[in-house]
């Protein structure tokens, strides 16, 4: 497997923090708005669960991505080894893709509380836009 440098690593764990950080916020945002909305329907309660999921992603993505600035940042005041640094960034990615999934779910599923027709098109736009972010991954 090839080595990334510590630099490099840093950078991108640094914009992948603020990213989630950006979207964290919005979710939490989201579901603090639907649990003082009353609704008893279906389609809003799986809406709430798939944004709990991608806040709670989200989460876990700023503090696993956090431990790699800290360690790969100058002035670490401890050695470590690449291999340190793996269960953070395989939490790090796998909660952040489970995040961009749970956000485009609520994309995907916004519509079908109005009508079939919007249900149909944000599902359309959700899909679309998981695609999209999942090739230029």
């Amino acid at each position: 497997m090839m080595e990334i440098s510590p630099g490099y690593l840093n950078s991108i764990a640094s914009q992948i923090i603020m990213i989630s950080s950006l979207l964290s916020g919005f979710s939490i945002a989201i579901i603090a708005n639907l649990l003082v909305y009353k609704s008893d329907n279906q389609t809003t309660n799986y809406i709430l669960k798939a944004t709990t999921i991608a806040a709670g992603s989200f989460l876990i993505s700023v503090f696993s991505f956090t431990k790699i600035v800290m360690v790969t940042t100058e002035g670490y005041p401890f050695e470590y080894v690449q291999s340190d640094l793996d269960i953070p960034k395989i939490t790090g990615f796998i909660s952040f893709i489970l995040g961009l999934i749970g956000l485009t779910a609520v994309i995907a599923l916004s519509g079908w509380t109005k009508s079939r027709k919007t249900g149909i098109f944000t599902t359309i736009i959700g899909a679309i836009t998981l695609l999209m972010i999942l090739i230029n991954l």
